[in-house]
Protein backbone atom coordinates (compact mmCIF):
# COMPACT_ATOMS: atom_id res chain seq x y z
CA UNK A 1 0.00 0.00 0.00
CA UNK A 2 2.77 2.42 0.89
CA UNK A 3 5.94 3.15 -0.99
CA UNK A 4 9.00 1.82 0.75
CA UNK A 5 12.49 3.26 0.66
CA UNK A 6 11.54 6.60 -0.87
CA UNK A 7 14.25 9.22 -0.86
CA UNK A 8 13.66 12.49 0.92
CA UNK A 9 12.15 15.05 -1.41
CA UNK A 10 13.57 18.57 -1.29
CA UNK A 11 11.42 21.43 -0.02
CA UNK A 12 11.81 23.10 -3.40
CA UNK A 13 10.46 20.04 -5.22
CA UNK A 14 7.55 19.78 -2.77
CA UNK A 15 6.76 23.47 -3.23
CA UNK A 16 6.69 23.07 -7.01
CA UNK A 17 4.55 19.92 -6.67
CA UNK A 18 2.08 21.82 -4.47
CA UNK A 19 1.80 24.58 -7.09
CA UNK A 20 1.31 22.01 -9.85
CA UNK A 21 -1.16 20.07 -7.70
CA UNK A 22 -3.29 23.19 -7.24
CA UNK A 23 -3.57 23.30 -11.04
CA UNK A 24 -4.70 19.66 -11.14
CA UNK A 25 -1.49 17.80 -11.94
CA UNK A 26 -1.86 14.06 -11.27
CA UNK A 27 1.92 13.68 -11.31
CA UNK A 28 2.26 16.31 -8.57
CA UNK A 29 -0.41 14.53 -6.52
CA UNK A 30 1.53 11.29 -6.90
CA UNK A 31 4.72 12.94 -5.61
CA UNK A 32 2.88 14.50 -2.65
CA UNK A 33 1.19 11.18 -1.90
CA UNK A 34 4.54 9.36 -1.91
CA UNK A 35 6.04 12.04 0.32
CA UNK A 36 3.33 12.07 2.99
CA UNK A 37 1.51 8.71 2.84
CA UNK A 38 3.43 7.02 5.67
CA UNK A 39 3.04 9.97 8.05
CA UNK A 40 -0.68 10.26 7.37
CA UNK A 41 -1.29 6.53 7.73
CA UNK A 42 0.63 6.38 11.04
CA UNK A 43 -1.31 9.40 12.27
CA UNK A 44 -4.65 7.77 11.35
CA UNK A 45 -3.60 4.47 12.92
CA UNK A 46 -2.59 6.11 16.20
CA UNK A 47 -5.71 8.26 16.30
CA UNK A 48 -8.11 5.42 15.58
CA UNK A 49 -6.25 2.44 17.06
CA UNK A 50 -7.65 0.07 14.44
CA UNK A 51 -5.98 -0.88 11.15
CA UNK A 52 -9.19 -1.16 9.13
CA UNK A 53 -10.51 2.19 10.35
CA UNK A 54 -7.10 3.79 9.82
CA UNK A 55 -6.89 2.52 6.24
CA UNK A 56 -10.36 3.88 5.52
CA UNK A 57 -9.53 7.27 7.06
CA UNK A 58 -6.20 7.34 5.24
CA UNK A 59 -7.83 6.64 1.88
CA UNK A 60 -10.63 9.11 2.54
CA UNK A 61 -8.05 11.77 3.40
CA UNK A 62 -6.23 11.43 0.10
CA UNK A 63 -9.48 11.25 -1.86
CA UNK A 64 -10.55 14.52 -0.25
CA UNK A 65 -7.16 16.07 -0.98
CA UNK A 66 -7.39 15.06 -4.63
CA UNK A 67 -10.98 16.20 -5.04
CA UNK A 68 -10.43 19.51 -3.24
CA UNK A 69 -7.05 20.46 -4.68
CA UNK A 70 -8.41 23.83 -5.78
CA UNK A 71 -9.39 24.69 -2.19
CA UNK A 72 -5.83 24.67 -0.86
CA UNK A 73 -4.84 28.19 0.10
CA UNK A 74 -1.58 29.12 1.71
CA UNK A 75 1.94 27.82 1.89
CA UNK A 76 1.80 24.86 4.27
CA UNK A 77 0.50 21.85 2.37
CA UNK A 78 1.49 19.47 5.16
CA UNK A 79 -0.59 21.39 7.69
CA UNK A 80 -3.59 21.32 5.32
CA UNK A 81 -3.11 17.60 4.75
CA UNK A 82 -2.90 16.82 8.49
CA UNK A 83 -5.94 19.01 9.16
CA UNK A 84 -7.98 16.99 6.67
CA UNK A 85 -6.64 13.71 8.13
CA UNK A 86 -7.47 14.95 11.62
CA UNK A 87 -11.02 15.90 10.69
CA UNK A 88 -11.51 12.58 8.92
CA UNK A 89 -10.32 10.70 12.02
CA UNK A 90 -12.53 12.80 14.30
CA UNK A 91 -15.55 12.07 12.10
CA UNK A 92 -14.71 8.36 12.26
CA UNK A 93 -14.43 8.51 16.05
CA UNK A 94 -17.76 10.35 16.29
CA UNK A 95 -19.43 7.72 14.14
CA UNK A 96 -18.26 4.93 16.47
CA UNK A 97 -20.08 4.03 19.65
CA UNK A 98 -19.79 6.63 22.39
CA UNK A 99 -18.82 4.03 24.95
CA UNK A 100 -16.74 0.94 24.43
CA UNK A 101 -17.43 -2.10 26.50
CA UNK A 102 -15.18 -2.67 29.50
CA UNK A 103 -12.05 -4.49 28.40
CA UNK A 104 -10.94 -6.65 31.31
CA UNK A 105 -7.69 -7.66 29.65
CA UNK A 106 -6.72 -4.01 29.36
CA UNK A 107 -7.43 -3.13 32.96
CA UNK A 108 -5.95 -6.29 34.44
CA UNK A 109 -2.42 -7.13 33.30
CA UNK A 110 -1.78 -10.57 31.92
CA UNK A 111 0.17 -12.98 34.11
CA UNK A 112 2.73 -13.80 31.44
CA UNK A 113 5.63 -11.63 30.43
CA UNK A 114 4.83 -9.26 27.55
CA UNK A 115 6.60 -9.80 24.26
CA UNK A 116 7.36 -6.91 21.94
CA UNK A 117 4.12 -7.40 20.03
CA UNK A 118 2.06 -7.66 23.21
CA UNK A 119 3.66 -4.55 24.63
CA UNK A 120 3.02 -2.54 21.45
CA UNK A 121 -0.58 -3.72 21.46
CA UNK A 122 -1.00 -2.76 25.12
CA UNK A 123 0.48 0.69 24.48
CA UNK A 124 -1.74 1.18 21.40
CA UNK A 125 -4.82 0.28 23.41
CA UNK A 126 -3.74 2.69 26.16
CA UNK A 127 -3.33 5.50 23.63
CA UNK A 128 -6.78 4.69 22.23
CA UNK A 129 -8.24 5.18 25.72
CA UNK A 130 -7.04 8.80 25.88
CA UNK A 131 -9.59 11.56 25.24
CA UNK A 132 -9.50 12.53 21.55
CA UNK A 133 -8.06 16.03 22.07
CA UNK A 134 -5.19 14.68 24.19
CA UNK A 135 -4.64 11.67 21.92
CA UNK A 136 -4.28 13.76 18.78
CA UNK A 137 -1.83 16.16 20.45
CA UNK A 138 0.25 13.23 21.73
CA UNK A 139 0.21 11.45 18.37
CA UNK A 140 1.23 14.61 16.53
CA UNK A 141 4.09 15.19 18.96
CA UNK A 142 5.41 11.69 19.63
CA UNK A 143 4.63 9.80 16.44
CA UNK A 144 4.45 12.48 13.75
CA UNK A 145 7.26 14.49 15.38
CA UNK A 146 5.56 17.88 15.04
CA UNK A 147 6.76 20.84 17.07
CA UNK A 148 4.42 22.34 19.65
CA UNK A 149 3.96 25.33 17.32
CA UNK A 150 2.94 23.03 14.45
CA UNK A 151 0.53 21.19 16.77
CA UNK A 152 -1.02 24.50 17.81
CA UNK A 153 -1.42 25.51 14.16
CA UNK A 154 -2.84 22.14 13.10
CA UNK A 155 -5.35 22.03 15.95
CA UNK A 156 -6.07 25.77 15.78
CA UNK A 157 -5.26 26.26 19.47
CA UNK A 158 -2.84 28.39 21.47
CA UNK A 159 0.76 27.20 21.79
CA UNK A 160 0.40 26.89 25.57
CA UNK A 161 -2.69 24.70 25.17
CA UNK A 162 -0.81 22.43 22.75
CA UNK A 163 1.90 21.95 25.40
CA UNK A 164 -0.70 21.33 28.11
CA UNK A 165 -2.51 18.72 26.02
CA UNK A 166 0.69 16.81 25.29
CA UNK A 167 1.67 16.96 28.97
CA UNK A 168 -1.75 15.76 30.13
CA UNK A 169 -1.74 12.97 27.57
CA UNK A 170 1.66 11.82 28.79
CA UNK A 171 0.44 11.89 32.40
CA UNK A 172 -2.70 9.89 31.59
CA UNK A 173 -0.70 7.43 29.51
CA UNK A 174 1.71 6.97 32.40
CA UNK A 175 -1.22 6.05 34.66
CA UNK A 176 -2.71 3.71 32.06
CA UNK A 177 0.62 1.96 31.56
CA UNK A 178 1.36 1.56 35.28
CA UNK A 179 0.20 -2.10 35.35
CA UNK A 180 2.49 -2.89 32.42
CA UNK A 181 5.48 -1.21 34.05
CA UNK A 182 4.78 -2.99 37.32
CA UNK A 183 4.60 -6.37 35.59
CA UNK A 184 7.77 -5.74 33.60
CA UNK A 185 9.59 -4.80 36.79
CA UNK A 186 8.53 -8.08 38.40
CA UNK A 187 10.46 -10.12 35.81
Amino acid sequence: MFGLGRNKVSEEKISKAVDDFKRGSAEAFHLLYNTYNKKIYRFCLRMLGDEALAEDAFQETFIKIYEKNDQFRGDNFQAWLFTIARNTCLNTIRSQKDFDSFDETFHKPQKSKFGDVGMKDYISRAIAKLPVDLREALVLREYSEHSYKEIADLLDIELSLAKVRVHRARQMLKKLLKPLVKELNEY
